[in-house]
């Protein structure tokens, strides 16, 4: 299935970008390029001499942005995961010196339509799941070698499934029989080992999603570029955070609210001036969500939620 085939739309485009660009002259991170839906609007906001560089693990991304942007020369992108950004930005000598980082969290709609990537269990396929292709198990890979206690963590940690003891043992079980290797053959296994099927939600929903954080690392890899970008923005540089499942937006609302409320841990018998609490970041407004009208066209931009927030320090 081709690239061009599968389509992808972006959410909150107009929102994000307004929040993220408030300098046309400024150095810009996409951290997560997709098909590049909000990169193209960021360069439309930028002047001749303003840049952007974007991050993907997906090697097809990086495939789009080179045909996509190829005769844009205020454009680069790095292949990578976003735990990765301090590297990326020193490399080009703009470490504490960005105007702003953007994150979308979402899994691209090639990605999930795809069969050959082996997210979705819409579609039967190798049951793979890496966004980035070139390193790494496969879900197939690890689900062969894992333990049952392992499985089990994983997919309640991950998934929020309390039936995840009972999935993990049939996972197990039919391993044992024969090689899981595609989609399909999983999807059945922790459908038929879900006791208490949700109306409107495939049995196997919470479990994919479970497999697919674990196997790139994803909560991971959003605490280390969360402290990257930090440490990359310059003062007044602005951080732009849109999450999919509450696993995500916790990390990003806690995170938000450390850096703003600052240093807790001082004495409370000595008076506290706002130097001393050390905050650095100030949230800008309230969280984001899609539009009414958003969601009718792009029902996946329903569960999405934008922070934004400025750092100060």
């Amino acid at each position: 299935m081709s690239t061009e085939s599968l389509q992808h739309i972006t959410v909150l485009l107009d929102e994000a970008v307004a929040a993220l660009v408030q300098n046309p002259d400024g150095f810009y991170v996409d951290g997560t390029f997709g098909r590049g839906g909000h990169s193209a609007l960021v360069l439309n906001q930028l002047s001749p001499t303003g840049r952007l560089m974007a991050i993907d693990k997906d090697l097809e991304a990086i495939a789009c942005a080179h045909t996509r942007f190829a005769d844009d020369a205020r454009f680069d992108i790095a292949h990578g995961s976003f735990s990765r950004l301090q590297e990326f930005v020193t490399d080009r000598d703009m470490f504490g010196q960005v105007d702003g980082v953007l994150l979308d969290l979402g899994v691209s709609s090639p990605q999930l339509d795809d069969p050959m990537r082996g997210f979705s269990f819409q579609h039967d396929g190798p049951l793979d799941m890496r966004m980035d292709t070139t390193s790494g198990e496969s879900v197939a890979q690890w689900i062969m070698r894992a333990s049952q206690d392992e499985i089990a963590d994983v997919i309640y940690t991950y998934g929020e499934d309390r039936h995840g003891r009972r999935m993990a043992k049939a996972v197990v079980e039919a391993r044992a029989i024969a090689p899981i290797e595609t989609t399909a053959q999983l999807a059945k296994i922790i459908s038929d080992a879900n006791p208490s099927w949700e109306k409107g939600k495939h049995p196997a929903t919470r479990a994919f999603q479970a497999f697919r954080i674990h196997i790139n690392r994803e909560l991971e890899d959003l605490e280390k570029c969360l402290d990257q970008s930090l440490d990359s923005l310059k003062v007044g540089g602005r951080l732009v955070i849109i999450s999919f499942h509450s696993l995500e937006d916790r990390i990003v609302k806690r995170f938000i609210r450390k850096h703003v409320k600052g240093d807790d841990h001082l004495p409370m018998s000595i008076p506290v001036t706002s130097d001393m609490l050390k905050q650095r970041l100030k949230a800008v407004g309230k969280m984001v969500k899609a539009s009414a009208t958003e969601v009718d066209e792009n029902p996946r931009s329903r569960s999405a939620v934008m922070r934004i927030a400025t750092k100060i320090a």
